[in-house]
């Protein structure tokens, strides 16, 4: 299905995953502006496509391990407003064993609208710490960027 729509899961340029999103009247508050547990939506949203992109997949991972968000330190920074057109992009920072950091921006043009530092980890059916396998850290690795 992916061949049919090829851009549904956004793009990856050099080492960042940028992600299309157009606010729609559901993703606001009473105000207009963008309700602030939706970035989240977004940058979650943002990390599956950028896995998926990668080869990585929810689907085949299911029953034996999953990725979760251990820690997110978020910073909101101007308001998104229905209709706008947003960009989030998704940087990998660091990566050790079963943990990996990324930095998710979600932009408004050049203005920067809301910033996240999220701590990814990837467990078991238990929920303990997992090692990736090994293709799959060769694959973050080559993703993994110094924060700029």
């Amino acid at each position: 299905m992916t061949e049919r729509w090829p851009d549904l899961s956004g793009r990856i340029e050099g080492h960042i995953h940028i992600l299309p999103i157009r606010v729609y009247y559901e993703d606001t508050d009473f105000s207009g502006a963008v309700y602030h547990a939706n970035y989240l939506k977004f940058c979650e949203r943002a990390r599956s496509d950028c896995l998926r992109l990668l080869g990585i997949h929810h689907s085949e991972l299911h029953g034996t391990a999953s990725f979760v968000v251990r820690r997110m330190v978020c910073d909101f920074l101007k308001p998104a407003l229905i209709d706008n057109l947003l960009e989030v992009e998704t940087r990998f920072v660091e990566f050790a064993g079963a943990r990996t950091e990324l930095v998710q921006t979600v932009r408004r043009v050049d203005d920067k609208l809301f910033e996240a530092q999220v701590t990814v980890a990837l467990v078991d059916g238990q929920g303990r710490p997992k090692r990736l396998p090994p293709e799959m850290t060769k694959t973050f690795l080559s993703r993994v960027e110094s924060r700029k």
